[in-house]
């Protein structure tokens, strides 16, 4: 990385721009398969504040987007039945790409292919400010939570599980 820690434009940090949207850069050294673990870790914030984009499919294979605390997983029984599926599972790493235009572990909710429903952990519009992925392995931006009702149009859930 630069000394600047500047990362280049990516689809997220394009649109977070064009919406006016402050935010701070957080590159760090990605881990294959580390997770918010590793990004907290090298952050040097809580699991809990690092939202992590998981690219979902309903019975019908339509995706969609939820958006969870680093240290919790979903309830994809609970996101069904919140949201009017039968069922909800994540998609296959190749899928979640075609419908995200992002690599799985660089899966940004800005700025994504297509026009995707999402869903975001309610306890996460609590946080003061969220650490999110901008769009590329290795970096995080950091934002108020409310940008992600303003943009996304997101629909609050309750699926955290422990």
């Amino acid at each position: 990385m630069s000394k600047k820690e500047h990362v280049s434009e990516t689809p997220a940090t394009a649109m977070l721009k064009r919406h006016g949207v402050a935010y701070t850069e957080h590159p760090y050294a990605y881990e294959e398969h580390g997770g918010t673990a590793v990004s907290a870790r090298e952050l040097g914030v809580s699991e809990h504040e690092v939202v992590k984009t998981l690219v979902m499919e309903d019975e019908a294979r339509r995706p969609l987007i939820v958006l969870m605390h680093g240290d919790r997983k979903v309830s994809t029984k609970n996101l069904a039945r919140q949201i009017g599926a039968k069922k909800v599972e994540p998609c296959a790493p190749e899928a979640a790409s075609r419908h995200s235009g992002y690599l799985v572990g660089g899966t940004s909710p800005f700025g994504t292919k297509k026009r995707l429903p999402v869903y975001v952990e309610k306890s996460v519009l609590g946080l003061d400010k969220i650490y999110i992925n901008g769009g590329r392995r290795g970096y995080l931006v950091g934002m108020a939570p409310a940008e992600i009702l303003r943009l996304l149009e997101a629909k609050a859930v309750e699926v955290a599980l422990e």
